[in-house]
């Protein structure tokens, strides 16, 4: 205990500093400050954790360090919303305590209360999360993840960490964390899915206390260049059919597509205990090494909201990569959230694809809007910075009748300061390029590489939504097959878009719209 008391004192000594530091950046400060993706007011946050639906009222807790501006004592911070757009930050959930800090995790809305929490009027709402115990890691001990719980009975503005914590002991396993849990319904069980370092344990309960091992999954399956974290698990109707297949979301660090922090899937049957690959899927994965939820190189630890009404699953993702999240040019607060993305698994002849798109609830924003439809040239201007305000928007763009050559979107601004993206069909691939975007000169591999996403044909006609805030964009590719998301720092906001291309014959449709969001 005194240990932990000296370092909440050097986190309020660390606290004080900063912002004496920021006091002179509060124009740094604003210009990168995201318009609606949700950022925390101070500090560093990373995962999303203890996703859940209630009353009226979404939730997001993260991982959060409210005194410093990079990695610290894990808390969980918490936000609300009413339409998973628009967010706001509430108190803090979760402090660390004796048994550790307050890692990654899930929630869940008792609505039986097995866990003997709540009664049948008021339905506990239950986290679980890891216990990170530091003194056990500096002494280079294993066991020093385990697993807790905590849970609230008003809506998530207090919580009780359970008396009897950690509910899940360590089996040795120097990296075993990251807990969602979920309500398997068939079989009236809890089920837990846990990152065990390359792989991932299930577990199951009957009350959210007890917990026994049922299996293990994916020692030699998907991406290892790095630790497996924060794991989902969650069934799906097949698009147009009545066939239904489980979804294994699992995040890694490093070893993404682009390098650094990523995302993978998994397509199969859960039977309670076991998951096991489809057969189709295990040889869709085989052929492409992993399948990955988002080719960008940042969208990490995305999971599952609980309990989302008309059995839809919604995601969201942390907005940023370990290669460099504590080194961009923000100072006060770090990092911010993907947009909340609906998804869906489609079926085709090579295999299945989990397809994100961006929550329909953001359309009840639209503000201000363009269209116009083009003959393409080799050099396009598609929107002006008169026309509307493109650090907050959304743009649909419909190709057709494309060759085997390079189409490059460029967002713009008066510094000559680019962001490109696009579609390259001589290399059957799409790619983004923030080289030249603005502050560039931070953290591992920011900006050396341009991130690409393997296409399985030259396309003659493709789709893009664009998801554009003052610092991100999100690119959906025919109806969110393809994704990628990355984040920018440009000395002033993009105002203009263009397009050139090697190619003639094509036309373009698009349609935008700024986003109405305070």
């Amino acid at each position: 205990m005194k240990k932990y008391i000296s370092t909440l004192v050097v986190a309020l000594i660390c606290h004080s500093a900063i912002y004496a530091q920021t006091a002179s950046l509060p124009a740094e400060e604003q210009l990168y400050r995201p318009n609606f993706h949700f950022s925390p007011k101070k500090g560093w946050m990373n995962d999303p954790n203890g996703l859940y639906y209630k009353d009226g009222t979404y939730h997001l807790f993260f991982q959060y360090y409210p005194d410093g501006n990079k990695w610290g004592p894990m808390h969980w911070g918490h936000a609300t919303s009413k339409d998973l757009i628009k967010w706001d930050e509430q108190p803090i959930a979760l402090y660390p305590d004796e048994l550790g800090y307050i890692f990654s995790g899930s929630a869940v809305v008792d609505v039986n209360n097995s866990s003997g929490f709540g009664d049948s009027k008021n339905n506990a709402v239950i986290a679980a999360f890891t216990y990170h115990n530091m003194d056990k890691e500096k002494a280079k001990q294993i066991d020093v993840e385990t697993q807790g719980i905590a849970y609230s009975l008003d809506n998530s503005k207090t919580w009780t960490k359970y008396s009897e914590n950690p509910v899940l002991k360590n089996p040795g396993i120097r990296d075993f964390r990251d807990p969602k849990v979920f309500r398997d319904h068939k079989r009236q069980q809890w089920i837990m899915i846990l990152a065990a370092q390359d792989r991932v344990h299930i577990y199951q309960s009957k009350d959210l206390k007890d917990w026994k091992f049922q299996s293990e999954f994916g020692k030699d399956l998907g991406g290892h260049g790095g630790v497996w974290e924060c794991p989902d698990l969650f069934p799906l109707k097949v698009e147009g059919t009545h066939e239904e297949k489980w979804v294994m979301i699992v995040n890694i660090n490093p070893g993404g597509p682009n390098k650094g922090s990523a995302g993978q899937y998994f397509v199969g049957d859960f039977d309670g205990k076991t998951f096991t690959i489809d057969q189709h899927f295990s040889q869709q994965i085989k052929k492409a090494k992993a399948a990955w939820l988002d080719w960008g190189k940042d969208n990490y630890a995305s999971v599952s909201f609980d309990n989302v009404p008309n059995e839809k699953r919604v995601i969201i993702g942390w907005m940023s990569n370990w290669d460099y999240a504590q080194e961009v040019p923000t100072q006060a607060w770090r990092s911010s959230m993907t947009v909340a993305r609906e998804v869906s698994l489609k079926k085709t002849n090579d295999g299945y694809i989990l397809r994100n798109i961006p929550v329909s609830q953001l359309k009840k924003y639209q503000g201000k809007s363009t269209r116009k439809t083009i003959k393409v040239k080799a050099e396009n201007q598609l929107i002006e910075k008169s026309q509307i305000d493109l650090s907050k928007a959304v743009l649909d763009l419909d190709l057709k009748k494309m060759t085997a050559g390079k189409y490059t979107f460029a967002l713009k601004n008066a510094l000559g300061e680019e962001l490109t993206f696009g579609i390259d069909n001589a290399t059957k691939e799409l790619f983004v390029d923030r080289s030249k975007s603005g502050k560039t000169d931070f953290g591992n591999q920011f900006a050396t590489a341009v991130t690409k996403a393997p296409l399985d044909k030259l396309y003659s006609n493709a789709k893009m939504k664009l998801v554009i805030d003052k610092t991100s964009i999100e690119i959906f590719f025919n109806d969110g097959e393809k994704v990628l998301t990355e984040i920018f720092f440009p000395n002033e906001h993009f105002s203009e878009l263009a397009l050139s291309t090697d190619t003639k014959g094509s036309t373009l449709k698009i349609k935008g719209h700024q986003l109405n969001i305070k």
